[in-house]
């Protein structure tokens, strides 16, 4: 392939994979609505050094994603429209620019050829499409990764290449050292990625310099990265922000983020958010799905082949970059499925560089074992496109199984390939397998399941009536509901709704109750009855206040924040 024929295939199919879904996905709950939210704000108040979610403080993240939203919408759309794509579109950018800079420095460590499957796998990976449609940090992070760890990673091996050279008595030519734009990129991501998620770009730079520190006894190659300099740079983009906020705020933004956010991921299961440490390693083969089918095969060459790596420098760096950051965050008590993301890319480039090698272990009788068992997951995920509609949206649909048709027969494709040792083709493949599965479940299947978007439910009727006073909702708080029905949406209790309704007759409030008539079909039973519902409430308070109300509709639905079937009612002033 020519020098730019790689970036537009790995363009081509980031597009066909990130764009659908991008706008037709309701907001989800908890942590996208709240991005959402807190940047709707910001472009309604014109405060962008603040970040708030109604009038919370929301000192969870530093504001590098806020902005980048915040400019989206500017562009494309306005605080009053809840048109998703606009928030989400920085995410989808970020995790093509990863993809890009992942082939980019790849090939200079590896070559074109696995570098450029690395990048498919990673392009292609479960995880990474979740996260680009969702308009949180974590795409965004992975780029400040990548274009930080890609630099590090050169220099690394381009000065382990020429001191290697001198002790042969040669000059190390095919190992140029890194210019001053590529040492100043890697400065500006530690600095941006501060603003995008505090501390993790330069944790895991740390780590990496640490581990290759240690493992060779040699620090001499860190010498281009211009510490002093470049730790001056990263200081000017972070730090004004910083500043500001403190100001702001009386340092309470800083104190809240350490106490509310970092310490209690740190020291326990913050959000009920817990695992046991390898808990990522047993989710690796769906988190990396479809290009887990290489994963454990590339993983068992490499450690059969582990005495060869104190000659191989590129891979010695990349899994000074994966296993640490990988580790940290499997003892890190606090476990999301996204966090160990920062460590795909060098783990993926390792394993794509490893398969074009080929040999014998990947037609190993334990290899085609883990083939055949990797088929399940694609199965699965064929069975929801079929079965998750009739369940939780809006029925049978015809699509449905020729959908799930085109899923089982692109999963079986690399599959069949892998079990003839053509590694290279079937891990090319694997982009087959994310084009027929991702479009349809993020375009067709999840936007259609009606009974898991309760708060779009609730908009839908709002707008159906209409109403210009703020919406109160009693005994339902998802952070959705405030992004689709306004920031002046009220989260009071039953008697609360009915004295909303006594302060603004014109308004709306949705109650609300026990219900499950939809998962009771299913054998789901309803939640045990409270002995007093906001509903029950809520009705006891308008007749002590002499209001009449009336029924103007209802939603029924999961709320899946909570694991629990929930029902609202909207009532208005007779």
């Amino acid at each position: 392939m020519s020098r730019l024929r790689p970036y537009l295939a790995l363009t081509l199919l980031c597009l066909v994979l990130m764009l659908p879904g991008l706008s037709s996905l309701p907001p989800m709950d908890r942590d996208e609505s709240r991005f959402m939210q807190a940047t709707r704000q910001m472009l309604e108040t014109g405060d962008f050094i603040r970040i708030q979610f109604q009038q919370e403080m929301r000192a969870k993240k530093p504001v590098g994603a806020y902005w980048l939203q915040a400019a989206s919408v500017s562009l494309f759309s306005d605080a009053k429209s809840t048109t998703t794509w606009p928030y989400r579109l920085p995410s989808a950018l970020a995790v093509w620019a990863a993809v890009l800079m992942t082939f980019g420095f790849g090939q200079t460590l590896l070559g074109t050829r696995p570098a450029l499957l690395a990048s498919v796998l990673l392009a292609t990976s479960l995880i990474l499409i979740s996260e680009a449609h969702q308009a949180k940090t974590d795409g965004i992070l992975l780029a400040c990764v990548v274009a930080a760890q890609g630099v590090l990673m050169r220099i690394y091996v381009s000065g382990r290449v020429r001191e290697t050279a001198r002790e042969v008595g040669g000059k190390g030519e095919l190992a140029p050292t890194p210019g001053t734009l590529e040492v100043l990129l890697f400065w500006i991501a530690q600095g941006v990625g501060v603003l995008i998620k505090g501390p993790v770009v330069p944790l895991v730079s740390l780590l990496t310099f640490a581990t290759l520190a240690i493992s060779d006894r040699k620090i001499g190659w860190i010498r281009p990265i211009r510490p002093l300099l470049g730790f001056l740079v990263a200081v000017a983009i972070a730090a004004p922000w910083f500043v500001a906020i403190s100001n702001a705020t009386g340092g309470a933004f800083v104190g809240a983020a350490l106490k509310q956010d970092l310490l209690p991921k740190l020291l326990g299961a913050q959000e009920s958010h817990g695992g046991f440490p390898g808990l990522y390693l047993l989710l690796s083969s769906v988190l990396i799905w479809p290009g887990s089918l290489l994963l454990w095969p590339a993983l068992a060459k490499l450690w059969r082949e582990r005495q060869t790596l104190s000659r191989r420098f590129a891979l010695r760096a990349l899994l000074a970059w994966a296993l640490p950051t990988w580790i940290l965050f499997e003892l890190i008590p606090t476990k999301l499925p996204h966090y160990v993301l920062p460590a795909f890319p060098a783990l993926l480039l390792v394993v794509a560089a490893l398969v074009c090698e080929g040999g014998e272990i990947f037609r190993h009788r334990l290899a085609k074992v883990w083939y055949a068992l990797w088929v399940v997951v694609g199965v699965l995920l064929a069975a929801a496109v079929v079965v998750l509609p009739m369940i939780l949206g809006r029925g049978l649909s015809w699509v449905s199984f020729p959908a799930a048709l085109a899923i089982l027969a692109a999963t079986l494709l690399p599959v069949v390939l892998a079990f003839r040792g053509q590694m290279v083709t079937a891990g090319f493949a694997l982009a087959v397998t994310a084009i027929a599965t991702y479009p349809v479940v993020f375009r067709g299947v999840l936007p259609s399941l009606d009974l898991l978007f309760v708060s779009r439910g609730v908009a839908q009727v709002v707008a159906s009536v209409g109403s210009e006073d703020p919406v109160a909702l009693a005994g339902y708080s998802e952070p959705s509901a405030v992004f689709l029905l306004g920031t002046q949406t009220k989260f009071v209790d039953g008697k609360g709704a009915a004295r909303h309704l006594q302060d603004a007759p014109r308004a709306l409030v949705a109650v609300a109750t026990t219900g499950g008539a939809v998962f009771e079909k299913w054998g789901w039973k309803a939640v045990k009855t409270p002995a007093a519902t906001p509903l029950s409430l809520f009705l006891e308070e308008t007749n002590a206040l002499g209001i009449q109300v009336e029924e103007l509709g209802s939603v029924e639905g999961l709320n899946y924040s909570r694991g629990k079937p929930v029902k609202l009612i909207v009532f208005g002033r007779k």
